[in-house]
């Protein structure tokens, strides 16, 4: 039975998976399917040559269909959170990700996909069409902070029927590849970094900042956060950093 506080949505359509699964290009590779269920997408996975599938799953009745549905070998079943999961705990550096991520908790999701970002070139979510635009061409702390570390694709859309109870909104699917950049070592640090900038966004950036730093980064203290472009924000956390 689905339980409303994990937000889970199943999606049915088999020919909609079947798309998923050919986005991702799985080869001979390790691949985290995040929040299972009772497995729909997890059988399309298991067609292609993946090497292992770990299944991380949160909801004990899930695991338990799983475990009865599911007998292939090379399925590890883990019982955990995915906000709060160690990726780096499975011992490989090249994981592919792959999910129906739960709505309410997605954000989460791929918060912690990003602190985990050197063990995860590749994730592919689907989550809801507002927040995947919101990543991809939005403005917040997490949209800035994703996109420094990965590059956003918008892969398709996804209607509500097919999906199990059908969500009130549309879904999205997209494609996190990641970047070549490793000039921030203090992810932490970061995020606090952009939140505070991001708090009471309307305001200048100079009433927010003291000047000085601006001006080192080359940022105008006129600006707001909005008008900032990625390498800015990169820019200005440096400065910053070094500052203090």
């Amino acid at each position: 039975m689905l339980k409303k506080k994990w937000g889970q949505h199943l999606l049915i359509a088999g020919g909609i998976l079947k798309k998923l699964v050919e986005f991702a290009q799985i080869k001979d590779e390790i691949v985290v399917e995040i929040g299972p269920g009772p497995g729909n997408l997890t059988k399309e996975l298991l067609r292609t040559p993946l090497k292992k599938l770990y299944l991380i799953e949160i909801d004990p009745e899930m695991i338990e269909k799983l475990k009865k549905s599911i007998s292939d070998k090379r399925v590890i079943i883990i019982h955990a959170d995915a906000t709060k999961f160690d990726f780096s705990s499975l011992g490989y550096k090249d994981l592919k990700l792959i999910g129906n991520l739960p709505y309410n908790v997605a954000s989460f999701i791929i918060e912690n996909t990003v602190y985990f970002k050197d063990y995860i070139p590749f994730a592919y979510y689907m989550i809801q069409k507002e927040v995947a635009e919101r990543l991809i061409k939005g403005y917040s702390w997490l949209s800035v902070f994703v996109r420094t570390f990965y590059n956003l694709k918008y892969l398709m859309s996804i209607p509500p029927r097919f999906f199990i109870p059908p969500p009130k909104v549309q879904s999205s699917f997209i494609e996190f590849k990641r970047k070549d950049f490793e000039e921030i070592k203090d992810l932490i640090k970061y995020k606090k970094f952009l939140t505070s900038i991001f708090a009471q966004k309307r305001k200048i950036l100079r009433n927010k900042i003291p000047e000085n730093v601006l001006y080192k980064a080359s940022i105008n203290p006129h600006s707001r956060v909005e008008e900032l472009s990625i390498n800015e924000f990169i820019r200005l956390f440096k400065v910053f950093e070094n500052k203090n």
